[in-house]
């Protein structure tokens, strides 16, 4: 295949690039398992699957080829390898960016790995089970949506997609590629940075044999050189300090990037390479709101689910990624709240790039909330989630959860809240967004009042609302300072059907009085430093976007920019702060 015709052939993982890799994308061999008995029936060692299905897209998907949407217990891959013999001279890495929900892999009819959660990646060494050219992969995917202890986010749990709920996705979604790496190398990486101190903290880890040996580290700004450091290894740790000679610091308007370049070093010679990059930003937590780069920030943000209507869960190309960045900024936003789906580190690469704030978010509906049974499947993606996309900068906080219900078990709440804490105390933390608060960072609620009137009524008051809204089974706390889901309004005028919250506007001019005065509401409460407006695009029966499910905008964009960047009552209060209390 070449590259031309083959889908999503970027390197899929912006954060540790290497320069040789084999992407696996395109025409694999494929079959429903609709009993899960594949493995019985020899699937692992078979030599011909029954159809054939475009990756990395759902059999669900349009794109993918099969377009099958009943479910689904099981689902398997399998296509063949060439390998080049002269990759035998290290190790040999399978990786898989997601496959929903539990995986497990053979290479020639030899099992080499599993994996379990929907959303985050995983990589199998195949060297030992791989031969120098042609082999034999194949994957197994089991999905059960219903179960209570797997996180589903928006996935339909009914024959049907209706209401807040969409298409299933089942298998392999995301990109799957073969690398080489030398036999010790470069694992992971985190990065901390610093721009209060002029520099970027680093945490490597290595795989493979023990070496005595040395890190060395370049960091670029637009292709200069700004700083340089070598560090000796510990066993399979490097840690180091990275100090530039330039500080540009990370924001929306100026989204200042810098390259990171790292070499393994042992008996002098460079055994491993690996590039990267980072953003000088700082998040911190202020009275009930967020400071970035020590300043406060008000945050106009628009919820986005991560639907496309041929490739479901998979963005058809890169462009569409960086589309959907545009479209919310061409509205006046300044990021996004990541809705109950863990999103590609793709998407997050271009937020890093084109300068958009992120509030990274697990896909928990589905759960059983008042499960302990459901602790440990869910932290343990948690966990994955939070190392893989620890390092970009447009992540400005976290929401593990979403919308709990009061009979939750508070201890599960309480668990995955400390443990983002204790993996990331540089970022905020809302335990579970709208809710029921176990204990957080931050206050916030839903409200999908859509009367303008009570909608004001509820946020006018400056000294904090403490009403129940529309949408939320507890009344809100005097400490409320983020509306993280609101308006919803219910826009399709050419259709009959679809869904949305409340009455449909009459026209647009009821629209946007709608719109105008809720935002404008928000705005307006000095105690509010962020909003979140439901939401960026429709989604299967659910009009409630500002652009249609094909991102065409029901609305002149500049209409809604106009309302999104009026200056807040909280901007205005900070400013005054500023010029009563100078810097020293």
């Amino acid at each position: 295949m070449n590259l031309e015709s083959q889908p999503r052939p970027e390197y899929p993982r912006p954060q540790l690039r290497r320069e040789e890799w084999q992407n696996l994308n395109g025409q694999w061999e494929f079959e429903i398992d609709h009993g899960a008995s594949g493995r019985e029936r020899g699937l692992p060692e078979k030599e011909r699957l029954a159809r054939e299905i475009t990756v990395p897209f759902a059999p669900e998907s349009e794109l993918s080829g099969i377009g099958y949407t009943d479910f689904m217990d099981a689902v398997w891959y399998r296509r063949e390898v060439d390998i080049p013999v002269e990759w035998f001279d290290g190790r040999i890495k399978l990786h898989f960016g997601a496959v929903d929900y539990e995986a497990e892999v053979w290479v020639n009819g030899e099992s080499v790995g599993s994996h379990r959660g929907g959303y985050t990646p995983f990589s199998v060494d195949i060297t030992e089970a791989a031969e120098p050219g042609v082999n034999a992969v194949t994957i197994c995917a089991e999905d059960d949506t219903c179960s209570p202890i797997q996180p589903s986010g928006k996935q339909s749990q009914e024959y049907e997609p209706e209401g807040a709920r969409y298409t299933r996705v089942t298998g392999i979604w995301q990109t799957v590629w073969l690398e080489p790496v030398p036999e010790t190398h470069v694992d992971d990486l985190q990065i901390e940075p610093d721009p209060e101190n002029d520099a970027v903290h680093v945490d490597v880890s290595l795989s493979g044999e023990l070496v005595d040996g040395r890190i060395h580290a370049t960091a670029t700004f637009n292709g200069e050189s700004v700083g340089e450091v070598t560090v000796v290894t510990n066993g399979r740790y490097a840690g180091f300090t990275l100090s530039v000679d330039e500080t540009h610091r990370w924001s929306p308007e100026e989204p200042n990037l810098y390259d990171l370049h790292l070499q393994l070093v042992a008996d002098g010679e460079t055994i491993d390479s690996v590039e990267s990059y980072f953003g000088l930003r700082s998040v911190t937590l202020g009275d009930d709101c967020v400071y970035l780069n020590g300043e406060p920030r008000f945050q106009r943000l628009v919820l986005d689910q991560g639907y496309y209507p041929d490739g479901l869960y998979t963005a058809p190309s890169d462009d569409d990624l960086i589309e959907d960045i545009e479209i919310a900024k061409q509205m006046g936003f300044d990021g996004a709240r990541l809705h109950q789906k863990v999103f590609e580190p793709r998407f997050l690469y271009h937020a890093d790039r084109l300068g958009y704030l992120v509030w990274d978010e697990h896909a928990n509906w589905g759960i059983d909330h008042e499960s302990v049974d459901a602790l440990g499947p869910f932290l343990q993606e948690w966990i994955e989630v939070v190392k893989r996309d620890y390092n970009h900068p447009s992540v400005v906080g976290w929401t593990p959860f979403n919308e709990t219900e009061p009979d939750q078990d508070d201890d599960l709440i309480r668990t995955i809240y400390r443990t983002t804490k204790a993996l990331d105390p540089t970022r905020p933390v809302i335990d579970t967004s709208g809710w029921v608060h176990v204990e957080t960072d931050l206050e916030d609620a839903h409200d999908y009042i859509q009367d303008p009137e009570a909608f004001a009524e509820s946020y006018s008051e400056i000294d904090g609302p403490v009403k129940k809204g529309s949408h939320s089974p507890v009344a809100w706390s005097e400490d409320l300072s983020y509306v993280s889901e609101f308006g919803g309004i219910w826009w399709n005028p050419d259709a009959d059907d679809g869904w949305g919250y409340g009455d449909r506007p009459d026209g647009e001019a009821d629209f946007f009085e709608r719109y105008r005065n809720m935002v404008e509401t928000l705005l307006g409460n000095e105690d509010m430093w962020a909003f979140c407006y439901t939401q960026l695009y429709d989604i299967e029966q659910e009009a409630n976007g500002l652009y249609t499910y094909d991102r065409e905008p029901k609305f002149d964009p500049a209409r809604i920019r106009e309302i999104n960047e009026q200056i807040a009552a909280f901007e205005q209060s900070a400013c005054r702060q500023r010029q009563e209390h100078p810097a020293e």
